[in-house]
C-alpha cells in the first residue's frame, strides 16, 4: 500500500515519535510505502507533498513540533475541498490516510470516512480532551511545563510578596491547570467546567497572605467568572470557528489588585506547554499509537481512531472519538479544592 500520513492543528511533543513508528513498521514489517502531506489537510486539499520513509524519520524521537508542519486548515470550508482531497489522493496514488490531531482534524477524518476516503485517526492534544482515549500524547509534556514554570513562581511570589496569577492552555477543558496546579502547589485552580467567582479567589488569597505566604493562581484561558463570558483576544475565528482566547489572567490581575490592594502579576504561558522535547511518557505512548495505527491500516480497519485504556491501545469508531469533549469531572475538582486558600 502507499499510505498518506498528514498532522493537523495545533502542535504538540511526540508528533514525530508517531510518523517514526508508523514509517518503521509499515515498511520494515509490512513493505508499505508512504508519503507526507505539509500543513495537515492542506497537503491533500493542494496536494503538497514530501517524501516520507525510513531515512526521513531516523533521529526525530525526541524532537518537538512535526516534520510534517501543521494548520488548522478545514477542507469543508473551502470550494469543493472533500473533491479536491479524493482527486489529489489518487493521483498521488494513495491507498489510505492517517490523520494526527485533534478535535478540529479528526472531525474532518470522520466526514471523509463517511464519504469513502480510507482514514485512521491517532489522537493528539495537549488539552487531553478526546473523551475516548485515556490520554492523549503532548498532555503529559505540558503539564511538566506547566508545573515546572510554577514551582519557578513560587520563590519569586515568596520574595515580592504578590499574587502570581499563570494561565494555561484549555479551552473547554481544564486538565492541564488541574494537574499542573495540583502538581505545582497552586493555591487556587480556575477551570472552563467551573464558572468562579471573583470575591471567593480574592478571599482564597487573603486567606493565603494570613498564613504569610504569597498564592499562585492557575487559571485554564477558557476559565469564565459567574454570568461573564471567554476573555478573547480578538473577535477573528479560525477555519473551525473558533475565537483566540487570550486574557483572563490580566482580567484576574486587575480585579484582584482592585478588590484586595494586593501586587498581582500575570504570567501567560502560551505556546511554551506545546513546544520542545517530549516527555518519556508522550514518547511511549505517540510511537505505541504509531504502530497500531499502521497496524489498522495494514487490516483495513479504516474508520477508527487508536486509544489508550489503561494500558492497552484499542480501536474505537472516529465517530465515537469524536462525538464529546472529555471534561474535568465534579469529583476530580473537588479534590483540588481542599488546598484552596
Amino acid at each position: 500500500m502507499r499510505i498518506g500520513v498528514l498532522t493537523g492543528g495545533g502542535d504538540c511533543p511526540g508528533l514525530n515519535a508517531v510518523i517514526r513508528a508508523v514509517v518503521r513498521k509499515g515498511d520494515g514489517v509490512y513493505g508499505h510505502s508512504f508519503v507526507g502531506y505539509r500543513d495537515g489537510w492542506r497537503g491533500p486539499l493542494t496536494g503538497d507533498t514530501v517524501p516520507l520513509d525510513v531515512q526521513a524519520v531516523r533521529g526525530i524521537l525526541p524532537r518537538g513540533g512535526t516534520i510534517l508542519g501543521s494548520s488548522r486548515t478545514n477542507p469543508y470550508a473551502a470550494v469543493d475541498g472533500p473533491a479536491l482531497i479524493r482527486e489529489n489522493l489518487a493521483a498521488a496514488e494513495v491507498d489510505a490516510l492517517i490523520a494526527i490531531g485533534g478535535e478540529d482534524t479528526l472531525g474532518v477524518a470522520v466526514r471523509l470516512h463517511a464519504e469513502g476516503v480510507p482514514v485512521v485517526g491517532v489522537p493528539k492534544t495537549i488539552d487531553n480532551d478526546l473523551s475516548a482515549t485515556d490520554y492523549t500524547f503532548g498532555f503529559d509534556t505540558a503539564v511538566n511545563i506547566a508545573t515546572e514554570a510554577i514551582d519557578r513562581l513560587h520563590t519569586t511570589a515568596e520574595s515580592h510578596h504578590r499574587v502570581l496569577i499563570v494561565e494555561v492552555m484549555g479551552r473547554h477543558a481544564g486538565w492541564i491547570a488541574l494537574h499542573s496546579g495540583m502538581a505545582g502547589g497552586a493555591n487556587v485552580i480556575l477551570i472552563p467546567e467551573r464558572p468562579f467567582d471573583v470575591d471567593k479567589v480574592c478571599a482564597f488569597v487573603e486567606a493565603r497572605f494570613a498564613t504569610h505566604y504569597a498564592p499562585i493562581i492557575v487559571v485554564a484561558e477558557g476559565a469564565t467568572p459567574i454570568a461573564g463570558t471567554m476573555v478573547t483576544k480578538d473577535g477573528e475565528l479560525d477555519a473551525f470557528g473558533h475565537v483566540r482566547l487570550h486574557g483572563i489572567a490580566s482580567m484576574l490581575e486587575t480585579e484582584i489588585h482592585g478588590r484586595t490592594g494586593r501586587d498581582a502579576r500575570a504570567t501567560v504561558l502560551g505556546h511554551l506547554q506545546r513546544g520542545g522535547t517530549p516527555s518519556a511518557f508522550d514518547r511511549w505512548l505517540a510511537t505505541r499509537f504509531g504502530l497500531h495505527a499502521i497496524d489498522a491500516v495494514h487490516e483495513g480497519d479504516f474508520g477508527v481512531m487508536v486509544a489508550l485504556h489503561g494500558t492497552r491501545i484499542d480501536r474505537v469508531p472516529l465517530a465515537e472519538a469524536t462525538r464529546d469533549l472529555k471534561t474535568v469531572p465534579e469529583e476530580l475538582y473537588q479534590e483540588a479544592q481542599i488546598f484552596f486558600g
